[in-house]
C-alpha cells in the first residue's frame, strides 16, 4: 500500500511538472500568479514546481518589474530554449529542417531542394543527415537535444515511423524512422508523423487555429493532405491514417491518381493540374503562372478559374462533412487561395447553409513553417509528459548526435537538382 501511495505521489508530481512546462512552452513568459490561476494549483506548489524546472535548466525566472499596483509583484517564468529538438519536413520537392528550442523558438533552419526523380529513401536519409549536421554546427555543449520529429507527405504508422504509402514520393512501407535512427545517436528518440496532421497540430497550438475547437488544415505541394481537429482533439482514425483529403474523389471521370484511383481532389488542384489547366509545361514555377495571370494572360486566367472551381468543390465537401469553424490553406493551397478566393467562396454556395454560415477560410498563422513546427511539437511531446525523466535521459547520452563521419557537403548532394 505504501509503495502504491509513493508511486501515486510521483505520478502526480510528474503530471504537474508536465502541465506547468506545457503551459509555458505554448504560452511563453507568464507570471507565477497567472500560473496559479491557469493550473488550479496552489501558490506554494507552483513555486516548488517552477523552481525544480528552473534548477534543471528547463525554465528561467526573471526579477519582476513593479507595476505600481498594490501588493508584491509576481516572478515571471519562461521556457529556456537551451533544451531543443530537431525537426524535419520531407516533401516531394524539398527537405526542410530546423533546430527548435523549448517554447517553440526556431534557433536555426536550413533546406535542400528535392529532385522529383531521385527520392530514394536511403538517399533522402543521407540528405536529412547533412541538414542535421548543418543545424548542429552552432549548438553549444550546454544545449540539450531531446529528440527528432519528422513530417512526411504520406500515411505514417505512428508506432515505428514506417511510411506505409506516400504516392507522390513513390514510397511503400519505407521504414523512415529506422533509416534516420541509423544516422543518429542510437538512443535519440525519432518520431515520424503525417505532415498535414502535424501542421494542424502546430496551428492549433500556436497559429491561426489557437483556441479553435473544430478546424481543418490543408497542406501539400504536388499533392494535398489534410489535418483535422474536432472538439479540440486530432481526428486520426483507427490506424492514424485519417485526413487524406487529397484522395477524396471529386471527379469520377477525372485523371488517374498516383494512388491508383481516378479523379482524386489532388489530381484536379495539385501542381500538375495547375500547369496542365494553364497550358504551362511541367516544371514551370507556380509563381510564374500567377504572375502571368496578373499580367492578363487569358489562357492562364481561364485555367485558374477551373482550378478554383475544383478547389471550391472539395472545400464544400469538407464543410458539409466536418462543420469546421476554420479551414486553413497551407502549402500549395495557400497560393491558390490568394489568387482564387472569390471562386472558392462561390463554390461554397453549394453547401448546406448552416455549416457554411459558420466557416472561416484563412491562411496559416505560422506561414510556411506549420508542418516543421508541428514536427518539433511531435518531438517535444515526451518531454512535456515527463520533463525531468526525459531531460535526464537526454543528458546521459554522450558524444555526437550523429553517427560516424560527416556526410558529403550539402552542395554535393544537390548537384544537378
Amino acid at each position: 500500500m505504501e509503495r502504491r501511495g509513493a508511486g501515486s505521489q510521483e505520478d502526480v508530481r510528474r503530471h504537474n511538472l508536465g502541465t506547468l512546462l506545457r503551459l509555458l512552452h505554448v504560452q511563453g513568459a507568464t507570471s507565477r500568479s497567472d500560473l496559479v490561476a491557469r493550473t488550479g494549483l496552489n501558490r506554494s506548489t507552483v513555486g516548488t514546481l517552477a523552481t525544480q524546472l528552473a534548477d534543471v535548466g528547463l525554465l528561467r525566472e526573471s526579477t519582476p518589474v513593479a507595476s505600481g499596483a498594490a501588493g508584491r509583484p509576481s516572478i515571471v517564468v519562461e521556457p529556456c530554449p537551451r533544451t531543443y529538438v530537431l525537426a524535419v519536413e520531407v516533401g516531394v520537392e524539398h527537405l526542410s529542417a530546423a533546430r527548435v528550442g523549448l517554447g517553440g523558438v526556431v534557433l536555426k533552419r536550413c533546406a535542400l531542394p528535392q529532385d522529383p526523380g531521385d527520392q530514394d529513401p536511403v538517399r533522402t536519409a543521407t540528405k536529412v543527415r547533412a541538414l542535421l549536421e548543418e543545424l548542429l554546427e552552432e549548438a553549444g555543449a550546454e544545449q540539450v537535444c531531446v529528440g527528432l520529429g519528422v513530417a512526411v507527405c504520406g500515411l505514417v504508422r505512428p508506432t515505428d515511423g514506417t511510411v506505409r504509402l506516400a504516392p507522390n514520393l513513390e514510397w511503400v512501407d519505407v521504414p523512415l524512422g529506422d533509416l534516420l535512427k541509423d544516422e543518429l545517436h542510437p538512443q535519440l528518440p525519432v518520431r515520424v508523423g503525417n505532415e498535414a496532421d502535424l501542421g494542424a497540430r502546430a496551428e492549433h497550438l500556436r497559429g491561426a487555429g489557437a483556441g479553435v475547437q473544430d478546424m481543418v488544415y490543408l497542406s501539400g505541394e504536388v499533392g494535398v493532405g489534410g489535418g483535422i481537429i474536432l472538439g479540440g482533439r486530432p481526428l486520426t482514425g483507427a490506424g492514424g491514417y485519417a485526413g487524406e483529403l487529397g484522395h477524396m474523389v471529386v471527379n469520377p471521370t477525372g485523371r488517374r491518381c498516383r494512388c491508383g484511383r481516378s479523379g482524386c481532389w489532388e489530381t484536379e488542384i495539385g501542381e500538375d493540374a495547375v500547369l496542365r489547366a494553364t497550358g504551362r509545361p511541367p516544371g514551370t514555377p507556380l509563381a510564374d503562372v500567377f504572375a502571368a495571370s496578373r499580367a492578363g494572360d487569358l489562357q492562364v486566367q481561364s485555367g485558374l478559374r477551373e482550378i478554383g472551381m475544383w478547389l471550391g468543390s472539395g472545400v464544400a465537401n469538407i464543410v458539409n462533412l466536418f462543420n469546421p469553424e476554420l479551414i486553413l490553406f497551407g502549402g500549395l493551397t495557400s497560393d491558390l487561395l490568394r489568387v482564387l478566393e472569390p471562386d472558392v467562396r462561390a463554390s461554397l454556395g453549394s453547401t448546406l447553409h448552416a455549416p457554411r454560415a459558420q466557416v472561416r477560410l484563412e491562411l496559416p498563422g505560422l506561414g510556411a513553417d506549420s508542418n516543421l513546427i508541428g514536427a518539433a511539437e511531435l518531438a517535444f511531446a515526451p518531454l512535456l509528459s515527463d520533463p525531468l525523466g526525459v531531460l535526464a535521459a537526454a543528458r546521459r547520452r554522450s558524444g555526437r548526435l550523429l553517427r560516424g563521419a560527416a556526410p558529403q557537403p550539402v552542395a554535393a548532394l544537390t548537384a544537378g537538382v
